[in-house]
């Protein structure tokens, strides 16, 4: 924590400085929200494969809402995704597909309001769409941009407010693509042991993304994206989605560029453990080997109903020997995606975000500090931790000690793993971030919370006010710098532009890290007392 971000610290907290922030004429036209301009009479019109499709303009981009990538999986329930049938006359692509089945999700005490859409989208198993921006449906191979949401694998949507991809389109002159994909049991759920037509039911929903890159490959130039350059990225359990997808043998030269932002996946769950899993929903639902077909008939609902309590059905991806043939990267990187450039980080306290509002780690003091590292750290000496951190950052909170250590010891430390077994394969290039921005919401209180980055890579901090805090310049000079990098990227597989310091690639000896902030640059192996203490 540098002396700049003690000194903004003091200013956040102060509120008459936060009311100057809330109400600070021109703030709204400093970010140029020309993603808020009316949506036109023009309607553009794209051939694809199976049919076609007309889109609404948006703000001057060309926008493809709920474009079917895949037939219905209601009626391939369990079983690999199939591609639609082609449909005559032309489909409406002006409103969002269904979102998978899934429980609620947290909103992460609020932080995450601004970003769903009211009325909520509906869900239903009829999922596999896509949603597809352009600057223009024209011939152009512009870089292609495709984000796997998160929500780890159970719950989640491509169609959230904070990916409308208008502004990414607008600003780099690429094509943004966001895709829906079955969830938790509908997608993962591992029946495998239970013979056809099951034995794939551990990774469909796995293979729905593979379809949707095949999709891409095959349709997106005319929507004027480059089927030889495309991007994959994504955020917590999308960065999971984009691990998993450069160890699969099905997904190879489907994608160009990988970005794992704080979803660092280094293995999958074992067969073994989701095959249990699976055993006790069958049971709840009164089912036994010989009548486990009638599962396919099951209602969503009695099937979640089922599942409620089972942590580990469809809770992700399962190593089934067929369709994930190894997990992410253990015991090393993929060789399946050795050429792919990587960008990888996460952000300073992920866990301010995860944990809620009213929860007590938000107001420890020097006092109860010990026992909640205890918690965390279980086999550790509690004031060994928090020795370190203070004599390493003078000015830190208890509270953020707290969520520090915690993202330390998990997305920091991971995602420097997976950097360092990238960097050693050596087939292409490793480049490291970290967020340090300091969101105003909540006083402060939330740090550098995890998904803070999403509003700023697709430059939506207008759409993020839960989140990131009033529109300003302040976080939109963080917007610039990020999304130009993911922007740089795409292109070029190097993620240096002229509003940052040189970004010298990553290797496992020096470990060179970006860091985003109001003054950004590279730093070396961050944290790594921090890290080595917090092992265990």
């Amino acid at each position: 924590m540098t002396s700049m971000t003690a000194n903004r610290r003091l200013i956040l907290k102060s509120t008459v400085a936060l009311a100057a922030v809330a109400a600070g004429g021109g703030a709204l036209a400093a970010c140029d929200l020309k993603s808020e301009a009316p949506v036109s009479d023009v309607a553009p019109l794209v051939t694809t494969t199976y049919g076609k499709v007309r889109g609404r303009l948006e703000g001057g981009i060309a926008t493809f809402k709920g474009v079917r990538y895949g037939a219905d999986t209601s009626l391939t329930r369990f079983q690999p995704p199939r591609p639609p049938e082609p449909w005559t006359g032309t489909l409406d692509a002006a409103s969002f597909g269904n979102s998978a089945p899934q429980p609620p999700a947290s909103d992460g005490g609020g932080l995450f309001r601004s970003w769903r859409p009211d009325p909520p989208l509906p869900t239903g198993e009829d999922c596999l769409f896509l949603n597809v921006w352009t600057p223009a449906a024209d011939t152009k191979k512009r870089p292609v941009l495709v984000w796997f949401h998160g929500g780890s694998f159970s719950t989640g949507s491509g169609s959230s407010l904070a990916y409308d991809g208008v502004r990414l389109a607008q600003r780099g002159d690429v094509v943004v693509v966001t895709v829906n994909h079955r969830l938790n049991q509908f997608g993962y759920l591992n029946l495998a042991g239970y013979g056809a037509p099951f034995e794939d039911s551990g990774a469909v929903g796995m293979l729905d993304l593979v379809l949707s890159l095949e999709w891409i490959r095959d349709n997106i130039a005319g929507f004027g994206g480059d089927p030889g350059n495309v991007m994959i990225f994504g955020e917590s359990g999308g960065g999971w989605k984009v691990c998993t997808l450069m160890a699969m043998d099905s997904a190879r030269g489907l994608f160009h560029r990988a970005v794992v932002q704080s979803g660092p996946r280094i293995n999958h769950a074992t067969r073994d453990v989701s095959a249990k899993a699976a055993d006790e929903l069958v049971a709840k639902l009164g089912l036994t080997k010989d009548t486990v077909r009638e599962i396919l008939s099951k209602t969503v609902s009695e099937i979640q109903e089922a599942a409620r309590g089972i942590a580990a059905a469809g809770s992700g991806p399962v190593l089934d020997g067929r369709s994930i043939v190894r997990d992410p990267f253990s015991p090393d990187a993929p060789p399946q995606s050795a050429a792919v450039p990587l960008l990888i980080g996460c952000n300073r306290t992920e866990g301010a975000s995860l944990t809620p509002a009213d929860s007590p780690n938000h107001a420890l003091t020097w006092e109860t500090l010990p026992a909640a590292i205890k918690t965390a750290f279980p086999a550790l000496s509690e004031m060994a931790i928090i020795d370190l951190y203070r004599s390493k950052h003078p000015d830190i909170e208890p509270p953020e000690l707290f969520f520090m250590a915690t993202s330390d010891n998990t997305f920091l430390r991971n995602s420097v793993t997976i950097a360092d077994r990238k960097a050693d394969q050596g087939g292409a290039p490793v480049f490291f971030y970290m967020l340090d921005w300091e969101t105003p919401v909540m006083g402060g209180r939330r740090y550098v919370p995890h998904a803070l980055d999403i509003g700023m890579v697709f430059d939506n901090v207008a759409k993020s006010e839960s989140m990131s805090g009033p529109p300003g310049p302040e976080a939109q000079a963080i917007a610039d710098q990020m999304s130009e990098s993911w922007l740089a990227f795409a292109r070029t597989g190097v993620p240096s532009h002229p509003g940052l310091p040189d970004w010298p690639a990553y290797t496992s000896q020096r470990r060179s890290m970006m860091v985003f902030r109001s003054d950004p640059g590279v730093e070396v192996d961050i944290r790594a007392m921090e890290r080595a203490v917090t092992a265990g």
